[in-house]
């Protein structure tokens, strides 16, 4: 993988990881439509990742830091009895729905991830992701906004952490499916992107701080590739505190079918690479 690779991958993943259109899916398909020869199985490719999730987590711990605080204050019965009684339920509803993503992920990624790992196979889920987009902004006209997630009961938040682990299928948006999920559980826009948000962090994060051990002991890949790495990592960070600052500022003032406009992009993008890469 050269510098400016690395650079575009960065890139790449710190804008689609928040967007509901698919970092998986992108990474996959995106080497073939560049003809990039990227072995993604080679001993360099893992702590490339890991550093780019670590620094996507980072970018979103830095952007909600208010609420991980407001958690912190609520376990600890700081503030307004109202206050702590909101903060509290919150992170609870965060802590119970990450819990199925992060078991479904552990148990199903790497079947799912062999299953679908192929770049027309993510093209088309791109597709699907679009359709899924779409058909949630239709169905949630059928439902009252909340006023916040606190709102949500146990069962529901489970459900909606357990679509995190279709987002396993290249082309399936974890930020996505999410999304849709608590806008048909009543929330609105901003409130689901927010649900979405605060449940990704420590998803991601889990998943980098998991594979440092391994990193660790790659001492020649480090010394060789270790400023790339950390470059690319930074950048991956800032795009994605960017991403996340745009698409709630988007989310706040768009509430009328919103995720349209990433299902129109779903649909073309999907379709568009398919038809490349039968006809190339």
């Amino acid at each position: 993988m050269t510098f400016l690779q690395a650079i575009l991958i960065a890139i790449l993943q710190g804008a689609t990881e928040l967007f509901p259109i698919s970092s998986l899916g992108h990474a996959v398909i995106l080497p073939r439509l560049l003809g990039w020869a990227i072995d993604e199985k080679s001993e360099t490719f893992l702590p490339f990742l890991v550093v780019l999730h670590l620094g996507t987590a980072t970018a979103l711990f830095l952007y909600f830091w208010k609420d991980w605080i407001g958690f912190v204050k609520g376990v600890l019965g700081k503030g307004k009895p109202a206050t702590v009684r909101s903060e509290r339920r919150t992170f609870y509803l965060v802590c119970a729905a990450t819990v199925p993503g992060a078991l479904l992920g552990k148990l199903l990624e790497h079947p799912l991830r062999e299953l679908f790992s192929s770049p027309l196979i993510a093209a088309f889920f791109l597709i699907v992701n679009g359709g899924v987009l779409f058909v949630g902004e239709k169905l949630r006209k059928r439902r009252k906004g909340m006023k916040s997630v606190a709102d949500l009961d146990t069962k529901t938040a489970l459900v909606i952490g357990s679509c995190q682990a279709l987002a396993l299928v290249p082309g399936i948006s974890r930020s996505g499916m999410t999304m849709v999920g608590g806008l048909l559980a009543g929330l609105t826009h901003k409130e689901a992107a927010r649900f979405s948000f605060l449940l990704a962090t420590p998803i991601i994060a889990g998943a980098g701080v998991l594979e440092i051990p391994k990193l660790l002991k790659l001492h020649d890949v480090i010394n060789e590739q270790g400023s790339t790495m950390l470059i690319a990592g930074v950048i991956a960070g800032v795009i994605a505190w960017l991403s996340t600052w745009a698409l709630m500022r988007y989310f706040k003032q768009t509430e009328v079918e919103a995720l349209n406009p990433f299902a129109f992009y779903c649909w073309a993008a999907g379709l568009g690479s398919l038809i490349y890469m039968l006809t190339m």
